[in-house]
């Protein structure tokens, strides 16, 4: 390896480095969101709901009712984690801690934030992604040899919303337009990606709109990693999740640089 390329790795490794050690003092508060809550989910839906599902219409595209919505919570944790780490955080980093201000004026260059950044999103995502498989199996519905995958996939929807949003929070100079993003954006992905209930439950006009979402992508491709399916949709939802990551990583290094030395 050249030495510049030794040098960026350095660099962002630092900027990972950073986050890791900050996240070491805050990371309790983290646990109800990332574990307890969806915990909480998959008890209620799968076990309490999903009994009644049982009862009155059987089988949910031909799986039990928790087998249906196990890898769903996966994916839905992975999407509010990317999203959680990149819009306020963000914008306190540039613009009321101004900590990203300070990480420029050493060696480390826009970039490398970026990098780092969105590296520490990737790292939570997989140790998420592990805890998550492991449950996804006790329940039984991992019945596929692709369910080792989950880590990564789970990093890749992370990284799929925390990329643009990264971008978008450097960009925006206040956070007016934030609770609107949550409000209308993200509540109805998480309600209605077939997270919950399959695409053949919308009426016809509605399934392309929902199939357009991001967060069906991140669902369909971690289902399908769960309880198989065909090669073809998964490879076009994990085209569409790359497509966003990395749409959203090219225009990160934009607006990061632009905010912090242009």
């Amino acid at each position: 390896m050249s030495e510049p390329a030794l040098l960026g790795w350095s660099r962002w490794r630092r900027a990972w480095w950073f986050h890791a050690m900050y996240y070491a003092q805050t990371w309790r508060g983290s646990v109800v969101s990332s574990v307890l809550l969806p915990l909480g989910y998959l008890g209620a839906l799968g076990v309490g709901v999903g009994h009644l599902v049982a009862k009155h219409t059987g089988l949910v595209d031909g799986q039990t009712y928790l087998h249906f919505i196990a890898p769903s919570l996966l994916a839905t944790t992975a999407f509010q984690l990317g999203e959680g780490e990149s819009l306020w955080p963000v914008l306190a980093a540039v613009k009321w801690t101004r900590s990203y201000h300070a990480a420029v004026t050493t060696p480390l260059e826009p970039r490398d934030v970026l990098v780092g950044k969105l590296a520490w999103v990737a790292t939570r995502a997989i140790a998420i992604g592990v805890f998550y498989t492991l449950i996804i199996a006790a329940v039984g519905a991992a019945r596929s040899w692709w369910v080792l995958t989950l880590p990564l996939l789970s990093a890749l929807v992370s990284l799929a919303f925390a990329a643009p949003l990264v971008a978008y929070a450097a960009h925006v100079d206040s956070d007016l337009s934030f609770p609107l993003i949550y409000r209308f954006g993200f509540v109805p992905m998480f309600l209605f990606s077939a997270t919950f209930y399959p695409v053949s439950a919308y009426p016809g006009w509605l399934r392309p709109v929902v199939q357009f979402v991001p967060l069906y992508h991140g669902v369909a491709l971690i289902r399908a990693a769960c309880l198989g399916g065909s090669l073809a949709p998964a490879l076009a939802h994990l085209a569409v999740l790359a497509v966003l990551a990395g749409g959203g990583f090219a225009w990160g290094q934009v607006t990061l640089r632009r905010r912090l030395i242009d």
